[in-house]
């Protein structure tokens, strides 16, 4: 089974960067890729996305990068005390190196930094949280950074068109060793019999990208080539309303607290109707259950900490507070984490220009 525990570590800081342009599915674009059978007002009441961030010339480093230089400053950290950076993240830079590598240059920390990519979509944070609070557990490494994002209409390019479900966004998770902190605690699944419900054929080594990979294609009424992801919509679904409530139970019971005792419950920003169904099934105050996707849509693995980042400074920083989050979706995947904060450090949301790219590592 696998469940986590990590003692000594803490959650003590979070920031987000997202690309300054605002999206409005109310009033779409040439282009926006709203379906035909859909109204603009039906698309936005069904799915709960009226907004998003996007960007044809940041990657999800440039929003990392922007948010964790705020953050850092915010924590009074210097940065040669960071120690570990993890870039989770299914829009890298590169296909190699390492856009973690990168991070580390351009943040100016330690050449001893240890630094590892983690390719995981709508679970990403969840997993990437776990793998940083495992090192820092050691005690040898003191404070790391979790970043988490995804720039999809940067990978889509200039020439496709936007899914007006999902949106750009950066984020950046400060971990840290502390004597004594509450411990946090996780339940992680996969699935990998449904590997292909959220998929990209071509570009990777079992199917490498060819001239044919651009060619398009109708899939369910709407016009894709081989090289952008597609996902089997129902069956997702199904497993997100399945997996989360059950996940959420299954921590609560191993570790032996009731999990409706937290006081914020913050779920992947799938869409409103999934979300919705799984707080149903919980039995959760919607009062406890902030969501982001109105203003920024889905984020991927970034949507947890963004809802946190976007909905909740201001009222979690002061006093002790108590989170479950969980995160499902692409592998198929899915983890939930428990944790406890003092004094959270949430920096003010960063907007990031298209001009502010990384114009020294562009090859």
């Amino acid at each position: 089974m696998a469940f986590l525990e990590f003692k000594n570590v803490s959650i003590v800081g979070m920031a987000a960067g997202v690309p300054e342009t605002i999206a409005d599915n109310l009033h779409p674009t040439k282009d926006d890729s709203i379906s035909t059978e859909y109204s603009p007002e039906d698309f936005v009441k069904t799915t709960g996305v009226k907004e998003r961030r996007v960007s044809f010339e940041l990657t999800t480093s440039d929003l990392c990068y922007a948010a964790a230089e705020q953050l850092i400053v915010d924590l009074g950290w210097g940065k040669e005390e960071i120690g570990a950076i993890f870039f989770v993240s299914q829009t890298p830079d590169y296909i190699l190196p390492a856009t973690a590598c990168i991070l580390q240059d351009r943040l100016g920390l330690s050449k001893e930094c240890y630094a590892a990519d983690i390719s995981l979509g709508c679970s990403g944070w969840v997993y990437g949280l776990s793998s940083a609070l495992s090192l820092l557990s050691c005690g040898t490494i003191k404070k790391a950074l979790v970043m988490c994002g995804e720039a999809k209409a940067r990978f889509r390019g200039e020439k496709r068109r936007l899914n007006p479900l999902f949106g750009s966004a950066g984020t950046v998770t400060a971990v840290e060793y502390q004597e004594g902190a509450y411990p946090i605690r996780f339940h992680f699944g996969t699935d990998g019999s449904g590997f292909d419900a959220i998929i990209t054929p071509d570009g990777g080594s079992r199917n490498p990208g060819t001239i044919n990979s651009f060619d398009k294609e109708m899939l369910d009424g709407k016009e894709t080539t081989r090289l952008q992801s597609r996902m089997k919509g129902m069956d997702v679904f199904s497993f997100g309303i399945t997996t989360a409530p059950k996940s959420v139970k299954k921590l609560g019971e191993h570790y032996g607290f009731n999990y409706l005792d937290a006081d914020w419950f913050v779920f992947h920003q799938a869409n409103m109707m999934m979300n919705n169904m799984i707080v149903k099934k919980l039995k959760l105050p919607k009062e406890k259950v902030p969501s982001s996707m109105y203003r920024f849509g889905n984020t991927n693995g970034a949507s947890i900490p963004m809802t946190i980042v976007a909905e909740l400074k201001g009222k979690v920083e002061d006093k002790p507070t108590t989170f479950v989050c969980c995160g499902f979706g692409v592998g198929l995947s899915w983890g939930t984490v428990a944790f406890k904060t003092e004094k959270l450090v949430i920096s003010d949301l960063i907007e990031v220009s298209d001009e502010q790219t990384d114009q020294v590592h562009v090859i």
